[in-house]
């Protein structure tokens, strides 16, 4: 399993960067767009369908709406972040409350609803990330250096559970570890960009905001899953599961750092 865990990391991490970074315009929105439409087709099976046409009618369903979105010149606009906001400011309160007030969303309708703000304003915000290539690296060295050290300060430090019914492998001191992780290359990116001390000050917040939205991506993920009883949200990635388990966080962090990322200008 970890052989396969690592060839399947090998083979689709460096192409999958090289893409993000050398790809532009409608090409880059189609790369990008592929890839949410194939989380689009594992959040079907997280909204509870059971078959493969209604998982499909979901992932094209997406589609048409990305590309409705790029034609209509939406994907260049920011207020399908604020929806993003809404929307996990939501999730937020269900994290925190499951198992109550899953009444509210439980439902294969209003999951998909969910899936909605999840998923199109993620791709929205990388169409407008790669306007700033700096700020798309950022960002993503932010959420997987947060989780790098999540995971280790989680494994050494991590006794008082941070969502005990959502997840139990998490802990209050892999968030404090990826808050430490998050602050020190905010700090780096400020001294090597030459920002000013509210520059740097802003970014830093800033960052700790995405950091926090990263995790409550995953928060979000592992409660769906709960629901469902279902350990993975497909099979897409040989050894990894599904694609959006290895994405979650991603989805909620990039459109909150895209709203927040002028701010530090």
């Amino acid at each position: 399993m970890l052989k396969q865990r690592v060839l399947t990391a090998l083979a689709i991490g460096p192409a999958s960067l090289i893409l993000l970074f050398t790809l532009g315009g409608g090409w880059y929105a189609t790369f990008v767009g592929v890839l949410i439409a194939a989380c689009g087709w594992e959040w079907s099976n997280l909204a509870g369908a059971e078959s493969t046409s209604e998982r499909a009618l979901s992932a094209v369903s997406l589609v048409a709406l990305m590309a409705l979105a790029w034609s209509s010149g939406i994907a260049t606009h920011v207020w399908p972040l604020w929806f993003a906001l809404a929307g996990w400011l939501a999730c937020l309160y269900w994290v925190i409350r499951y198992p109550r007030r899953s009444e509210q969303w439980g439902s294969r309708a209003a999951r998909y609803v969910m899936g909605l703000w999840v998923l199109l304003p993620c791709w929205v915000a990388l169409v407008l990330l790669r306007e700033s290539p700096l700020w798309l690296l950022y960002v993503l060295f932010v959420v997987w250096g947060s989780d790098i050290a999540a995971y280790f300060a989680g494994r050494a430090f991590g006794r008082r559970k941070l969502a005990p019914r959502v997840s139990p492998g998490k802990s209050w001191a892999g968030v404090y570890g990826a808050l430490a992780a998050t602050l020190v290359l905010a700090l780096i990116m400020a001294l090597w960009q030459g920002f000013g001390v509210g520059q740097t000050l802003w970014l830093m917040i800033i960052s700790a905001v995405v950091t926090g939205a990263s995790v409550l991506g995953d928060l979000t993920e592992s409660m769906l899953k709960r629901f469902r009883g279902i350990k993975d949200s497909g099979n897409l990635l040989p050894g990894h599961g599904g694609l959006l388990d290895r994405v979650d966080s991603l989805t909620a962090a990039i459109p909150i750092f895209a709203l927040l990322a002028p701010w530090v200008s």
